[in-house]
C-alpha cells in the first residue's frame, strides 16, 4: 500500500493508492481521515479495482484549510485529484458527509463518475433536517462556549458510548490523536460547509450513472429519510440494508458493507457500453 502527496492548482491532497484496475475513489468523511481505508482493503474489492482513499483538506497531510468550509469545493477538489492521476472516470463511493461530496461531484461533472454508492448520506434536505440542523448547532455552541475537544466528547458520547475512543481505536489505529489534530477542521470548516450545502432535485437530475444506496436497519429515523430521498431523486437506483448496523455501519459491518459494493461495481462494470 502505498501513500502519496499530489500536488493540485493551489494544495496538496494525500492519497492512499492500493492494487490495480478499474479505479474506485473513496472521498474522505468528516472527522476520521481514514475511516473509509478497513472498507476499500478489504478482500473482495482488491479483484481487478484500484482503490484510492484519499484526504481531504485540513486532515493528515492534506493541507491545512480555516474558514467555513464548502461541499462544491470538496467536490472540485476531488475531480483536480481524478485529474492528476490521470484518471478519466471512476466509481466513487461516499460515506455520511462525503455522501454529499459524492453527490455533488456526479452532479457537476457526471462524465468522471462511473457509478456512485452512497453509504448514508447526511440529512439535510428530509422532512427532519430542521431537528438535524439543531443538534449541530448545540454542537457549534459547545464548541464556542467549552472547545472543540468538549464538543467532539459531546457528540461521539451520543453517538457511540463513553467508550468511544476505544471502540474508534480498535476500528481505526491512530484515529484519536489523528482527530485532536484535526479537530478544528470539522467543527470550524466541514460543519458550517455541511449545514450551508444546497442541494434538489434539479440537481440530481444531471446524475446519470448508476447508484447504489447502502444503510443500516437499525440506523437513526434520519438516515431512514435519507433512504427515501434517494429513491425519490433517482428512482432506479439499488438499495442495500445491512442488517443490525447503525450509522457507523462502514466500520462495524466492514465486510458485508465491502461485499454489497464490490457485487455493484463488477455487475456495473460488466453493464456498461464499450467505448
Amino acid at each position: 500500500m502505498a501513500i502519496r502527496q499530489h500536488e493540485l492548482r493551489d494544495l496538496v491532497l494525500e492519497a492512499h493508492d492500493l492494487g490495480t484496475g478499474e479505479p474506485v475513489v473513496f472521498i474522505q468523511t468528516a472527522l476520521i481521515a481514514d475511516e473509509l481505508l478497513p472498507l476499500a482493503k478489504e478482500l473482495p474489492l482488491a479483484d481487478g479495482f484500484r482503490r484510492i482513499v484519499y484526504h481531504r483538506r485540513g486532515y493528515a497531510g492534506s493541507s491545512p484549510v480555516a474558514g467555513p468550509g464548502s461541499i462544491a469545493r470538496d467536490a472540485a477538489d476531488c475531480e483536480a485529484l481524478l485529474t492528476a492521476l490521470r484518471i478519466e472516470r471512476a466509481h466513487v463511493v461516499g460515506l455520511s458527509y462525503s455522501g454529499a461530496v459524492a453527490l455533488q461531484l456526479a452532479a457537476d461533472a457526471p462524465d468522471r463518475v462511473h457509478s456512485l454508492v452512497l453509504i448514508e448520506p447526511p440529512p439535510v434536505h428530509i422532512p427532519s433536517a430542521g431537528e438535524f440542523r439543531q443538534a449541530n448547532e448545540e454542537l457549534l455552541t459547545t464548541r464556542r462556549s467549552r472547545g472543540a475537544t468538549a464538543a467532539l466528547d459531546e457528540l461521539l458520547g451520543a453517538v457511540i458510548g463513553p467508550d468511544w475512543r476505544q471502540e474508534i481505536e480498535h476500528d481505526v489505529p491512530g484515529a484519536s490523536e489523528q482527530m485532536q489534530r484535526d479537530l478544528l477542521t470539522f467543527f470550524d470548516t466541514d460543519l458550517p460547509g455541511l449545514l450551508t450545502w444546497q442541494f434538489d432535485h434539479r440537481d440530481a437530475q444531471r446524475i446519470t450513472c448508476p447508484v447504489l444506496h447502502v444503510g443500516g436497519s437499525d440506523t437513526h429515523r434520519w438516515f431512514l429519510e435519507v433512504r427515501d430521498l434517494i429513491h425519490d431523486w433517482f428512482p432506479h437506483a439499488e438499495d442495500a440494508q445491512i442488517e443490525g448496523a447503525r450509522h457507523s455501519l462502514a466500520a462495524t459491518h466492514t465486510r458485508r458493507v465491502a461485499e454489497t459494493i464490490a457485487e455493484f461495481l463488477h455487475r456495473v462494470s460488466r453493464e456498461a457500453p464499450s467505448p
